[in-house]
């Protein structure tokens, strides 16, 4: 494998000229812009670093030395040295996460869009709708948790890991009269918290521990409900990267390593870390409750699938 360090060239001139830039100027290898954002977040062995937006992408890395016999089962992909040189990256995720509860505001406010359409302008639904889903968080985050409550599965999308199956699909269970907008929202964004639950389970399973994780992305640093709960689920503390563009900030660092800034990519990971926002702290007693509704989630999930 040619690592993001390495040299794959120099400019061509064309386009030194088109940038103003000497024809000697390294260009380096390159690399999947979310392992890039991994490098920015700071990632360590055994470090999960979660990219969440509409999905997730979560990466993980290994001594190449210690797994490189190894085959991780049921995850998207690994690759000697495809996130740091000399560690196995790993790749998983999940085919749905943000696009989840978007799904879900949709149907919520399609009917409503309708009604209005003669009454309100384009504009001024949106400023309207746009405040669904924080309200919603705020609603959910106050519901007490119990072991009855709805259950949903993630699979709206299909799922990606573990285990890859496109032909699934999502579902929400255990509605009744009492059920409401925010208990159904809540019930899914624990779906998705499962999901990323499920794919930490099988890293471990297949014998690669999951000793920290750190979290990127949109959802990060937008919804304080989704990364409590998650932090929840999965009992484990996430640190939130305080850079907004860990990709750019992970492929600057390969950059600084090529030109010889620094003499590694560890190096230039320790001198250009945009360190952490915030840290979300599991809640134990909620933790513990999750737990039980974890192993619902997984029942359900093998009667559907």
């Amino acid at each position: 494998t040619y690592t993001a360090d390495q040299s794959a060239g120099t400019l061509t001139k064309e386009w030194a000229g088109k940038l103003g830039l000497s024809p000697d100027v390294k260009v380096g290898v390159g690399a999947i812009d979310a392992h890039f954002g991994a490098v920015g977040a700071s990632i360590e062995p055994y470090t999960m670093v979660k990219v969440m937006g509409t999905s997730t992408c979560d990466m993980i890395i290994a001594p190449a030395d210690k797994h490189k016999n190894q085959l991780i089962k049921g995850i998207c992909g690994q690759v000697d040295g495809s996130i740091m040189p000399g560690m196995l990256g790993m790749e998983a995720g999940q085919s749905a996460f943000g696009d989840l509860y978007q799904w879900y505001k949709n149907v919520l406010v399609a009917p409503f869009e309708e009604l209005l359409k003669d009454k309100l302008t384009e504009e001024e639904i949106k400023n309207i709708t746009d405040g669904l889903l924080p309200l919603l968080s705020k609603q959910a985050a106050a519901l007490p948790l119990t072991e009855d409550d709805e259950i949903s599965l993630d699979w709206i999308n299909g799922r990606r890991t573990p285990d890859v199956n496109m032909l699934l699909s999502g579902a929400i269970t255990r509605l009744t009269l009492g059920s409401s907008t925010a208990s159904i929202f809540k019930s899914l964004v624990e779906a998705t918290a499962f999901g990323s639950k499920a794919i930490i389970e099988r890293f471990i399973e297949e014998g690669i521990p999951v000793k920290s994780i750190l979290a990127v992305g949109g959802i990060s640093n937008k919804s304080e409900f989704v990364m409590q709960t998650l932090a929840n689920v999965l009992n484990i503390p996430i640190k939130v990267v305080r850079s907004q563009q860990a990709g750019a900030l992970g492929a600057s660092m390969f950059a600084a390593t090529l030109s010889g800034v620094y003499p590694d990519i560890d190096s230039a990971q320790k001198a250009m870390s945009s360190g952490f926002e915030r840290v979300y702290t599991p809640e134990k007693e909620k933790a513990a409750i999750y737990e039980k509704l974890y192993k619902d989630y997984l029942s359900l999930g093998d009667k559907l699938s």
